[in-house]
């Protein structure tokens, strides 16, 4: 099965925006990475707009209409309110209608996703919500830990796929800690439950090209989200061919 690489173009954006004006384009830096051979893009607009910002969203809505096959995630806070020019995450997605909505439990005051739902806590103020963005005709996503039980309670509400934050993991991987296996074998595990129990698989944070190729070994990987390290790996490499030798390594080949 083909692994999907979703290009998070956020910090494209962030650039960007510490200058005025245009420069550089988030949606030619789309284009770029479509052209390249990515399967979709990502965004994550926060209310604090630090870096992507609700016009962009709307232009790479429009982006990728207009490319066959090519898939729009976006990602944020459910109850992220509306903010100045921030519409509000859900009035933002409605409409824009991307392909799929990650839903995040991040805050402004968080540098960036960090951990998973608890559904105990939050699964039934979700549930309307995922209800809501589905009947919109949007793949529902939620960004979760590996834990079997709250994997489950992500079926119980609702949504279609998960999205396995793999923070520790990469953070393992770089520092070749001794936790790295047990880390591994969690998100293996987790996935394989969420096979089992009819959700798809999505995984995504600080994801590279040094440790992709052990976290293929998750059974039904489906996308991975990559935005950091394919913007470091561009410095170095160009964008387009960053995004192939994603490719590449999501591949195996």
């Amino acid at each position: 099965m083909t692994i999907a690489l979703s290009v998070n173009l956020n910090k494209i954006a962030l650039i960007r925006n510490s200058r005025e004006g245009d420069y550089p384009s988030v949606v030619a830096h789309a284009e770029t990475c479509i052209a390249a051979g990515a399967h979709g893009i990502t965004v994550h607009p926060r209310p604090d707009q630090r870096h992507i910002r609700p016009d962009d969203v709307r232009a790479l809505a429009a982006l990728c209409r207009q490319k066959a096959g090519i898939e729009f995630n976006v990602e944020g806070n459910p109850f992220a309110p509306a903010k100045g020019s921030y519409p509000g995450f859900i009035p933002l997605v409605l409409e824009t209608r991307p392909d799929q909505c990650t839903l995040v439990p991040d805050s402004d005051d968080q540098l960036t996703s960090d951990h998973g739902f608890d559904l105990k806590s939050s699964g039934d103020k979700l549930r309307p919500v995922i209800a809501q963005l589905r009947d919109a005709g949007m793949r529902v996503s939620l960004f979760m830990d590996p834990d079997i039980e709250q994997i489950s309670l992500a079926k119980d509400v609702g949504a279609d796929r998960i999205e396995l934050y793999t923070g520790p993991f990469a953070w393992a991987a770089q520092q070749q800690s001794a936790d790295l296996p047990a880390l591994l074998q969690a998100h293996k595990d987790a996935a394989q439950h969420a096979l089992d129990i009819g959700l798809g698989i999505n995984a995504g944070h600080d994801l590279n090209l040094d440790n992709l190729p052990l976290y293929r070994e998750v059974p039904g990987l489906q996308e991975v989200s990559i935005g950091h390290a394919l913007t470091v790996d561009s410095i170095a490499m160009g964008m387009a061919n960053a995004v192939r030798k994603y490719r590449v390594c999501l591949a195996g080949t």
